[in-house]
């Protein structure tokens, strides 16, 4: 049996869980089944290792089990995501606040903390929930206090690319791209997604969240590296050449390696030979064939910035991990103050990690609490 203690929710907005409310196009991506996970650095570019301690205490199989059993039956996508099976946050919103009636939780909307030992000296032990903020002054309170900043920046988000024709093909989607900076490490994988602005999709987004500080620093201007088949240079030339040899009389265009979008291969066949893209498979020179296989696996682009069209509202920095203890998340320089959430320096790529990681470190806060 837990102690008996009183717990009072202070929210500065009018309403709580608007975030669970527009996550995941209403959707809610609570968590993932992590069932393609090897290295928790492949979903986790800041806090991986804090995490990796924190899941052997409450991981995305507890998560599922206890919305499970608050009434939250979930359904799991093809892609391990995992959604409320009515498709609709309200669930979990709901599940949430009923708990919270159930056990007497009090919740006090418009209300906007300011300082620290204010809330300390009303309450026995306080929890900064506060998600992340955009800019650092949204944390100088906490570094008032303290505790070292991660300054904020942007994570998962769209890319903008100046090229009108690119444009052109908005609503296409390519599955198993690579998309990397070149001159860096950085690269993602998944489907990309061709907007009226740019580039988005599961690979930009993760992109963006690994090089969210690279990309800050770079004024979210950079040259991007896109192989549309996620394969190797040798592979996507045997490819290319075989296709030659076996219907050497269809033209180019009526012809697709990969099984590419029809509008993207003329678009790339356009832009890699120009007036050439109408010849047929046979009349494609040594030259040509070779400048085709890069384009396909080294197409490059500059990005313009940050598309204003953002998927996801997620930041990358917040508190310091040296400024918690990792095994209750309390504050190293001020005592009875925790952390949960994104406020802390961890945040995940798109697909239910971010969340997962709110109720892992929730659970540990809120079990350090109740042990003393």
């Amino acid at each position: 049996m837990l102690p008996a203690m009183d717990v009072t929710i202070l929210e500065r907005s009018q309403r709580v869980l608007a975030k669970v409310e527009v996550s995941g196009g209403g959707r809610c991506n609570c968590t993932n089944t992590f069932a393609d996970i090897t290295d928790l650095a492949q979903v986790y570019p800041r806090g991986h290792r804090l995490l990796k301690r924190l899941f052997k205490g409450f991981d995305h199989r507890d998560a599922y089990q206890w919305f499970e059993r608050h009434g939250v039956r979930l359904t799991t996508q093809a892609d391990n995501c995992v959604f409320p099976a009515s498709q609709d946050s309200h669930t979990i919103i709901n599940s949430f606040l009923y708990e919270a009636r159930r056990h007497d939780i009090k919740i006090c909307t418009g209300v906007r903390v300011q300082r620290l030992d204010t809330l300390l000296a009303d309450y026995d032990f306080v929890a900064v929930c506060t998600g992340g903020s955009p800019r650092l002054e949204g944390l100088q309170w906490l570094a008032d206090a303290g505790h070292e900043i991660a300054a904020p920046v942007p994570s998962l988000f769209t890319l903008s690319i100046d090229d009108t024709v690119l444009h052109d093909l908005m609503g296409t989607v390519v599955d198993g791209v690579t998309v990397g900076i070149p001159g860096t490490k950085l690269r993602a994988d998944g489907p990309l997604l061709v907007t009226h602005w740019g580039v988005s999709g599961p690979a930009v987004l993760r992109l963006s969240s690994y090089a969210a500080r690279h990309l800050s620093e770079a004024d979210y201007r950079v040259p991007l590296a896109v192989n549309w088949t996620g394969r190797r240079e040798p592979e996507v030339l045997g490819e290319l050449q075989s296709l030659m040899s076996r219907q050497p009389q269809k033209q180019l265009q009526t012809v697709r390696p990969f099984a590419l979008p029809a509008r993207l291969w003329e678009y790339l066949l356009q832009k890699t030979l120009g007036a050439r893209a109408q010849n047929r498979w046979q009349n494609l020179n040594a030259k040509e064939l070779n400048r085709l296989t890069n384009t396909l696996v080294n197409d490059q682009y500059t990005t313009s910035g940050r598309a204003a069209f953002r998927d996801e509202f997620v930041t990358c920095g917040g508190v310091a991990l040296g400024s918690v203890n990792p095994a209750t998340l309390e504050s190293r320089h001020v005592p009875r103050l925790y952390f949960a959430g994104e406020v802390l320096d961890i945040d995940g790529v798109t697909g239910g990690f971010n969340f997962q990681a709110a109720w892992t470190t929730a659970y540990t806060v809120a079990s350090a609490i109740a042990r003393q």
